[in-house]
């Protein structure tokens, strides 16, 4: 079944869990090093101490693909399911130009992730 995205409704649910919980969720879903990878950051294991009370703040720029990656997560795990998701995350995408989704968001496509999001759940196929 076809489903869009509600992107007012996505953010703000995304935005009112705040960054470390944002963070705790992608870990879960991803881990760790998938997460570094996708907020753009080198140390594989940065996002644990996001995930921490007091935990070091992630740059603004690595907050706004953590919180764009968790409503695409968010997006395709309910319409795909988990697994279907987490492939969806490290495989390479046709709508993205044959790159991973955690690739494009971290050179910053957000709309080119979402479109291929939406894609992915609308059973469209590029080409």
């Amino acid at each position: 079944m076809a489903t869009s995205i509600d992107v007012g409704t996505a953010h703000a649910g995304t935005a009112r869990l705040g960054i470390r919980e944002v963070v705790r969720r992608l870990n879960s879903a991803l881990g760790a090093t998938l997460v570094a990878a996708l907020a753009g950051n080198k140390d594989k294991k940065i996002s644990y101490g996001w995930a921490k009370k007091n935990g070091p703040e992630p740059k603004d720029e690595s907050v706004a693909r953590l919180m764009l990656a968790h409503r695409v997560w968010t997006h395709v795990s309910e319409s795909e399911g988990e697994h279907v998701a987490r492939l969806w995350f490290i495989s390479a995408n046709p709508w993205l130009g044959e790159i991973s989704p955690i690739e494009a968001i971290s050179q910053d496509r957000s709309k080119d992730v979402m479109a291929a999001a939406q894609a992915m759940s609308e059973d469209r196929f590029a080409g």
